[in-house]
């Protein structure tokens, strides 16, 4: 099973880590390192999960994938 697509990247303004998930509209974390913000990623994950499911939302599958992938595969 493929699993969702993670960016982790150094913001200047925030001065820490952000984590995100592309596929999950607004799913991001804040960390002071990078494994912090995957650590924090991972709860907003289960969250986001939680909130669709109680809303009765889709989970959308995971599709993103970064354009150095996409252009191995061609």
């Amino acid at each position: 099973m493929r699993d969702y697509h993670i960016n982790i990247f150094y913001s200047e303004d925030d001065e820490g880590y952000i984590a995100d998930i592309p596929d999950l509209k607004y799913c991001s974390a804040f960390g002071e390192s990078p494994l912090e913000a995957l650590q924090e990623l991972a709860l907003a994950k289960k969250a986001w999960f939680d909130a669709a499911h109680a809303e009765g939302k889709p989970i959308p599958p995971p599709t993103y994938r970064p354009i150095i992938y996409q252009l191995k595969s061609a």
